[in-house]
């Protein structure tokens, strides 16, 4: 098992080959420090990983160092976060990664996103009445509650087609510590402690805790040999087995078992897509993001675009003033998320229009300087049609300039709480990310619409959304989050804060952050905000929570290339996060 690190941000320095990519003529001899700054970026010569666990960031940094490129070691780490962070890393949910490809100098988003069992419709979870209760455990904590999973998909399709490795090198080190077991980080510990719904299924109980059902203690040795089992399998037969050999045949019984819905045909007919990433342009740089299903993208250059219309850096980061048109914003696009987002396949979404200079421009001219606008006064615009928090990201950069930003999930802490018998696999609770209805909201309070409703194979509309920017048509920083509702506003904060302020990737993970997600009517801030700031967005009509959903917004993920030098940051608001640097 690899040795456990203790301390936070410290780079580890690996012996890799010569660099030979456009990015080795730009190499630095000498870091670059700015002493005016605060929060200080980890450093590396060759190349970068950022996530939510340090033991995986550790494991990705080594698949660098023998040789495989950031989308070998992006795959790794998906794996790997299976075992080490089983709150939110999986195999057995989905996502959005992008995935930028060096020797093809082109950006690709990969959509593996869950869908909707064949058998799942839009009454699923009403009562006789048309009641619903969405806390209840069949729409939450049950087998009925998982959509078919993507992970495994998407991280199988992009090693075979962009790696350099074979899928069963990229699976060994998950591999290895699921069957020789982790130590247990005061994290794990806290999660597993306080996840008491996960003793309600027994294969979770068996697998979370020890026999006598006590909790692990900070220190001990957990394995989790059905997890390696599984991975086992798919090193062997391939993604085959889990969509159409043993892992399958496991799942749909325990499925079958439990009034699930996920048949062999569901597994089977899963696929990964493709799609061209949604773009737009802030202050000379270009943003690339993850299209719909997911709205995250498309959302972060609309408010990207209204907030353009003002000169937020004469303002100052964190003045009133700043937070209060940043607000508006948010404001006016999820008023748009609401209405216009869904799955691509099933509807037509007006993207073109959504990322439009010209309909921004027309959103920012409806914004006072002086005063909130009520949610109630804002409506969708009028278009013509052309996520628990968590959720977790991570960020890849290597030597060649291949880009690995993975947002994936299993929607609530834990997911469904549901581990399917012998495999290890704790399920998804995706079928909650659907519209029940356009008047009620979903799970992180956000309203849908009837693009959103549920459907056989349809992929539910997420907030996920990893960002890549580039100058002059070259890559140089990836970012993403977890934080259900709060991804969106989190990932354009960060891209606001380094393009617009000035900040590093430091300072600007740090930073202070607000939401305003249109409904309910109330601005969310972090700790950390003037005293006196509050008092005068409270004048300008923002009714101001300070509840404890708002104390972290997010955890940014991030890495980044410049003069020469890499950089990773990973966001202090989530323990045991760390960047690794490769030298």
């Amino acid at each position: 098992m690899l040795k456990k690190f203790t301390i936070l941000l410290v780079a580890i320095n690996f012996a890799t080959a010569p660099i030979t990519s456009l990015y080795a003529q730009e190499q630095s001899s000498e870091p670059i420090f700015e002493y005016s700054e605060i929060n200080h970026p980890v450093m590396g010569k060759k190349g970068m990983v950022a996530s939510h666990n340090a033991l995986s960031s550790e494991i990705t940094a080594e698949i660098l160092a023998k040789g495989g490129n950031a989308i070998d070691a992006g795959a790794a780490l998906g794996f790997a976060l299976a075992v080490t962070l089983p709150r939110a890393g999986n195999i057995g949910g989905g996502g959005f990664m992008l995935v930028h490809v060096a020797k093809l100098n082109k950006t690709i988003a990969v959509d593996f996103r869950e869908t909707a069992p064949a058998a799942a419709h839009q009454d699923m979870y009403f009562d006789e009445s048309g009641n619903v209760a969405p806390m209840d455990p069949s729409y939450r904590f049950s087998h009925k509650s998982s959509a078919v999973p993507g992970s495994v998909a998407g991280l199988a399709h992009i090693v075979e087609k962009y790696g350099t490795m074979t899928l069963a090198e990229v699976l060994e080190p998950a591999i290895r510590l699921a069957r020789d077991g982790i130590i247990v980080t005061y994290d794990l510990a806290a999660d597993l402690a306080r996840s008491e719904r996960l003793k309600n299924n027994p294969a979770s109980l068996k697998k979370f805790y020890k026999p006598d059902g006590s909790n692990y203690e900070v220190g001990e040795l957990f394995k989790q040999p059905d997890l390696a089992w599984t991975l086992q399998q798919i090193a062997d037969h391939g993604v085959d087995a889990f969509y159409k050999g043993s892992v399958a045949e496991k799942i749909v019984a325990d499925m079958e078992a439990h009034n699930g819905l996920i048949t062999m045909e569901d597994l089977a007919s899963y696929k990964v897509i493709e799609r061209e990433p949604v773009r737009g342009t802030f202050r000379g740089y270009d943003i690339a993001a993850i299209p719909a299903p997911s709205s995250g993208g498309t959302h972060v250059i609309e408010m990207l675009n209204i907030l353009e219309n003002f000169p937020l850096s004469e303002m100052g980061p964190g003045s009133a003033a700043a937070l209060h048109v940043t607000a508006e914003a948010m404001k006016l696009a999820y008023a748009d998320r609401s209405k216009y987002l869904g799955d691509p396949d099933f509807v037509e979404i007006p993207t073109d229009a959504l990322v439009s200079k010209d309909y921004a421009k027309s959103l920012a001219a409806k914004i006072s300087m002086d005063k909130a606008t009520p949610s109630e006064d804002i409506a969708p615009g009028n278009l013509a049609i052309y996520e628990s928090d968590e959720t977790t990201h991570y960020s890849v950069i290597d030597s060649e300039g291949n880009i690995v930003g993975n947002t994936y999930t299993l929607m609530f802490s834990f997911g469904s709480g549901v581990v399917i018998e012998g495999t290890g696999i704790l399920m998804n609770n995706n079928m909650g990310n659907f519209t029940l209805r356009p008047d009620i909201p979903d799970a992180f309070g956000l309203m849908g619409s009837e693009n959103n409703i549920i459907s056989p194979n349809r992929r539910p509309v997420s907030s996920m959304s990893p960002i890549i920017v580039s100058k002059d048509g070259k890559p140089f920083l990836v970012t993403g989050t977890p934080g259900g509702s709060k991804i969106i506003s989190a990932n354009m904060q960060m891209v606001l804060n380094v393009l617009e302020y000035g900040m590093n990737i430091g300072d600007a993970a740090v930073a202070p952050r607000i939401h305003h997600q249109w409904y309910p009517d109330e601005l969310l801030l972090e700790s950390g905000i003037s005293p006196d700031t509050i008092t005068l967005l409270r004048q300008k009509g923002h009714k101001i929570n300070f509840n404890k959903s708002s104390e972290a917004m997010g955890s940014l993920q991030t890495v980044m290339f410049k003069d020469g030098m890499f950089y990773g940051y990973s966001d202090p608001r989530r323990p045991g996060a760390k960047a690794v640097g490769v030298d």
